[in-house]
């Protein structure tokens, strides 16, 4: 809206300088005066069709003719010079509002009806070279802007575009905190059913079998000890139930655990996400259980080969399972043999209802695993994935 109040602020002074004359005499100008009054009808509807590139060129179009129409010199009527301002105007709006390839038609309309009144206006070789020169200053300015204005909006692309990313890779970014605290939580509530749980059971069931072989007069103080595990035991119970929150795992959890390894490890990884692994519904243990077998495979890379790089896959086809593989170049041949690190890998996957197969050749290494996704398809064995 303010550019456009500019513009019709600039016609305006520049029309009402050229029509004053014509008011003179309205009755000879009267045709004249009809052309002022439908270019400014097509000028106010311009804006209507700012999003119709076709349209605004013809509007540009018809203006141009327009201008040449109302002041085109004859016998009562001389040329004058301030309509070089009005196509100046008329080119410079077409300039700001047209693409490059629309903005040669108004352009060359209003180039050809200035010749025309070069040509027909009887204008002295003084004003013919003012007009030359001022045409080229024009031409030069009107190509300069709109080199400008091309690149600014190439700039303001790639800003939209960098900030559009930035917006996502904060939102990710907010999503990898609340997995990791997630993550965490429920480890550490696993470490405490497994360990401090097991203990105080193993210590309840200790008590009640020394209390079946001890005397009678013992039996108050093992029923008290009894008490006060069972006691420890509930609280142990309440304490882990608060880490059993919904979990948050997936691949955003998966991805930020192995973005960290890459840091720290020095290897540069190639990411590649397919069969909508980014919507697979993995679990917090089946995130973690695939982070710590790339987790494995990357530092099989670190200890066997020189070549510090590694392809990792994530897909979920059908939605049943997930698949990962890790891809590694071979650079020297060494003796491979599975260590402690694999078989516990491969175990831990085969718990969650998947597997993990490790293939080797001249010239990569390939670790390759899955597991079967909550409630969907069936265990897949490595046939499907070979």
């Amino acid at each position: 809206m303010k550019s456009f109040l500019i513009w019709l602020a600039l016609h305006l002074v520049v029309w009402a300088a050229l029509t004053y004359p014509l008011f003179k005499d309205t009755d000879q100008y009267l045709w004249r005066l009809a052309g002022v009054a439908v270019y400014f009808c097509f000028f106010f509807i311009t804006p209507l069709f700012k999003k119709n590139t076709g349209y605004l060129t013809l509007l540009f179009c018809v203006n141009a003719v327009i201008v040449c129409f109302v002041f085109f010199p004859n016998e009562a009527y001389d040329f004058n010079i301030l309509v070089l301002l009005t196509y100046m105007l008329l080119i410079a709006e077409a300039a700001e509002r047209l693409p490059g390839r629309y903005l040669i038609f108004p352009s060359l309309l209003s180039l050809l009806s200035i010749m025309s009144f070069v040509v027909f206006g009887k204008v002295s070789t003084m004003t013919t070279l003012f007009i030359i020169l001022f045409v080229m200053l024009v031409v030069s300015g009107i190509i300069y802007y709109k080199i400008k204005d091309i690149h600014h909006q190439k700039l303001s692309s790639q800003y939209d575009h960098l900030h559009s990313e930035y917006r996502i890779l904060k939102k990710r970014v907010a999503q990898d905190e609340a997995s990791a605290r997630q993550e965490e939580r429920q480890m550490i509530g696993r470490e405490i059913h497994d360990s401090v749980g097991h203990k105080l059971t193993s210590l309840i069931m200790q008590l009640e079998a020394y209390r079946i072989q001890s005397e009678t007069k013992e039996l108050p103080h093992i029923e008290r000890l009894k008490e006060l595990a069972n006691e420890s035991l509930e609280e142990t119970r309440r304490a882990v139930k608060t880490f059993k929150q919904e979990e948050i795992g997936g691949l955003h959890g998966v991805m930020r655990l192995i973005r960290k390894l890459e840091l720290e490890s020095f290897i540069r990884i190639h990411f590649s996400v397919h069969h909508g692994a980014f919507a697979a519904p993995l679990t917090g243990e089946q995130s973690f259980a695939i982070y710590r077998a790339v987790q494995e495979g990357l530092t099989n890379i670190m200890k066997h080969s020189h070549a510090r790089e590694a392809q990792i896959t994530f897909e979920a086809p059908g939605g049943s399972i997930f698949r990962f593989e890790i891809i590694n170049p071979i650079k020297e041949a060494y003796t491979f043999k599975e260590d402690y690190g694999l078989i516990s890998m491969r175990e831990r996957l085969e718990k969650l209802g998947g597997g993990l197969e490790v293939q080797r050749s001249e010239k990569q290494f390939i670790l390759r695993g899955w597991v079967k996704l909550k409630g969907r398809g069936n265990l897949h064995d490595s046939s499907t994935l070979s």
